[in-house]
């Protein structure tokens, strides 16, 4: 019974986890998040709506409400002893001394390049005249989101009480973040030199400065790390010349290996071999044929408008493919070019993925004979109406004759 017991143990633990049809190799992190902001579509996720610690990927937030109340980037900002106070003896730091003057524009690249505490307390203490003030803003901006699960309790993401988000709920502050384009500059640039000549770097440069690592489809990325938190990473990455979205959290800290950095990497490079975008209906594919009645047209063929394509294996199974119409299943000679017939629904694995309104693209002409051969049987009954009515009648007559004539 317990060798038994062992194998079942031992084929389940074979079964990949993680929502949806995508399988991902084995990672650091424990709280995962793959994004298609094309399709608006999560590709996997594991404990992504666990709420936790999210460490400096709170910076996100600091940085995206900062933006939006800075009337002026390039005004500047002379950092204070009060402002580095609060900052904590282990965060990380851009490298801010008491008396510096930079800019607004500064201390946004501070913020999120090096996730500098000390950037992002200035910005906060320049802004609203303390942190506590600005993390009323931060609390507002979620509220907005719709964030459920979302609290904020230090602009920095250090570990205290009351201050947390899911997986999920960053990807959402990212998303919305990333529609703001200086943001979104911001979060993609490597290396900038601030106004006062400090130089600062995202933090997977500096990771990998040892590791020697291809960072090349890491076009942007925010990193955090507390203990609670653990190693944890927000990041734009591509594979196969496609834009995806990825937050991990829950990495193991090690100080040799940057495990939520190896997790990105792990993934490109096994998203690159097994996955790309596919034309799954090719334009002018036919699907099916609708009967039409009383035209010089027997069918009128629906075909698929343009290339559908979706991001899935790169083997997939055309098993997994279907369509399901909702519209007219007869037309005729009185349904005009341009009109709607139709819609169609697309789903890949049973999940609907793209959908399409359906209208007459050619002239149904009318056909006399057609016409006439689909009404022949009331035709007919009405001729043999006719000529019964007319027996009848010249019957009638002739009695009327013989009457007469014997009166």
């Amino acid at each position: 019974m317990k060798k038994i017991l062992y194998y079942i143990l031992f084929i389940l633990m074979l079964i990949p986890v993680g929502a949806g049809a995508m399988e991902l190799p084995k990672l650091y992190s424990d709280k995962v998040l793959l994004y298609d902001p094309e399709s608006q579509e999560i590709l996997y996720e594991e404990k992504s709506e666990e709420v936790t610690s999210i460490a400096s990927l709170t910076k996100i937030m600091t940085t995206i409400v900062a933006i939006e109340n800075i009337k002026n980037l390039d005004e500047q900002v002379k950092i204070t002893w009060n402002m580095l106070s609060e900052v904590p003896y282990d965060a990380s730091v851009a490298g801010l001394k008491v008396g510096d003057k930079v800019t607004y524009r500064d201390l946004l690249y501070a913020s999120i390049l090096p996730s500098g505490a000390d950037a992002t307390t200035a910005l906060a203490h320049s802004i609203s005249g303390t942190t506590d003030k600005f993390i009323v803003l931060m609390n507002k901006k979620a509220s907005e989101l719709g964030l459920k699960h979302t609290h904020f309790s230090n602009v920095t993401g250090y570990d205290i009480d009351n201050h947390y988000s899911t997986a999920k709920e960053v990807l959402q502050i990212l998303l919305y973040s990333l529609k703001n384009p200086l943001f979104k500059e911001i979060y993609e640039t490597r290396t900038y030199t601030l106004s006062n000549g400090l130089k600062v770097e995202s933090t997977v440069n500096r990771y990998n400065r040892t590791l020697k690592l291809d960072l090349s489809k890491i076009i942007g990325s925010k990193t955090g790390y507390t203990g609670d938190a653990g190693l944890c990473m927000s990041a734009i990455i591509r594979t196969n010349n496609k834009d995806l979205i990825l937050i991990t959290l829950g990495a193991e800290y090690s100080r040799t290996n940057p495990y939520n950095l190896v997790d990105t990497l792990n993934i490109i490079e096994y998203l690159d071999d097994n996955y790309n975008t596919k034309v799954l209906y090719k334009k002018d594919e036919e699907l099916f044929k609708i009967p039409v009645k009383n035209s010089k047209v027997d069918e009128y063929i629906v075909k698929v408008k343009d290339n559908i394509e979706k991001y899935v294996e790169v083997n997939y199974d055309t098993s997994d493919l279907k369509y399901e119409y909702d519209g007219l299943n007869e037309l005729s000679y009185k349904n005009k070019e341009g009109e709607k017939i139709g819609h169609i629904n697309y789903y890949y694995k049973n999940k609907l993925f793209y959908d399409e309104d359906i209208y007459l693209v050619e002239e149904l002409k009318f056909s006399f004979y057609k016409y006439f051969m689909s009404h022949i049987v009331e035709f007919s009954s009405l001729f043999l109406i006719g000529v019964i009515m007319i027996i009848l009648i010249k019957s009638k007559c002739k009695r009327r004759k013989r009457v007469l004539s014997k009166s």
